[in-house]
């Protein structure tokens, strides 16, 4: 229990989990020290004080691929499985691994959904399925014709391997122009991107990625090429000028 640890190792702990390769995102520590703080002062140890020691922050930005590298690494593939594969994970914001655990029942052709089950922390959600998409998955199920699993692996019963998913990327890219130091993960960046870019809010992208927290989000912002709006008074929107 924290209350039977001393302060020397408690803020020793923090401080090397904060130096820590492995460490968790900036916020998830954060949140993790103010837990803390409010055990301590919920059970009476109020003059516990937890110092929040500075964690190592990663100043990197993700990668992002733009609409044309898009366009040429979705159409490198010569597997219409592939095809499908690459342009699935950018067109829902999947990671790799929401893509593996994917099942046919999991797609809603009718109500135009993805169910995304045991996503990181466990949760789960719905994701929009595009119309573009749909078609593609349609023509895939009916050349492919998939058991329970959306994409098999190569044996029987089993999905996708993550192993595959980034060869299926590493292939792909070698047959286009993109120079770009990109990842399959790279397609969930851009996905975020685009997104923001077409002005969607910033609470419903987090929404859709499944993200924990808005920090996690907001990176995107610095990222997304949104035209700058003109300072102007709202009353102007409310009642246009007729051009």
């Amino acid at each position: 229990m924290p209350e039977f640890v001393t302060d020397s190792e408690l803020n020793e702990y923090l401080a090397g989990l904060a130096i820590s390769a492995r460490s968790p995102s900036r916020s998830a520590f954060k949140h993790a020290v103010y837990g803390l703080r409010y055990y301590y002062r919920t059970f009476g140890f109020s003059n516990r004080a937890v110092k929040l020691p500075s964690i190592k922050k990663d100043d990197k930005l993700p990668v992002i691929l733009n609409r044309s590298e898009l366009r040429a690494l979705f159409a490198a593939p010569t597997l219409l499985k592939h095809r499908v594969v690459l342009t699935l994970i950018y067109s829902a914001g999947l990671r790799s691994q929401e893509l593996i655990n994917l099942k046919i029942a999991d797609i809603d052709f009718e109500r135009k959904t993805i169910h995304i089950r045991r996503s990181k922390y466990n949760k789960d959600r719905i994701v929009p399925l595009s119309d573009n998409m749909a078609i593609g998955l349609h023509k895939y199920l009916k050349e492919n014709q998939p058991q329970v699993w959306l994409f098999n692996g190569q044996a029987y019963g089993s999905h996708y391997a993550p192993k595959s998913i980034a060869s299926v990327m590493r292939e792909a890219l070698k047959k286009t122009d993109i120079s770009k130091a990109v990842t399959t993960h790279s397609l969930r960046h851009s996905y975020a991107t685009h997104l923001i870019e077409d002005g969607l809010n910033i609470v419903t992208v987090k929404d859709l990625l499944g993200h924990a927290y808005i920090e996690t989000t907001m990176v995107y912002l610095h990222v997304a090429q949104c035209p700058l709006i003109q300072a102007h008074s709202p009353l102007d929107t409310l009642y246009p000028r007729k051009k």
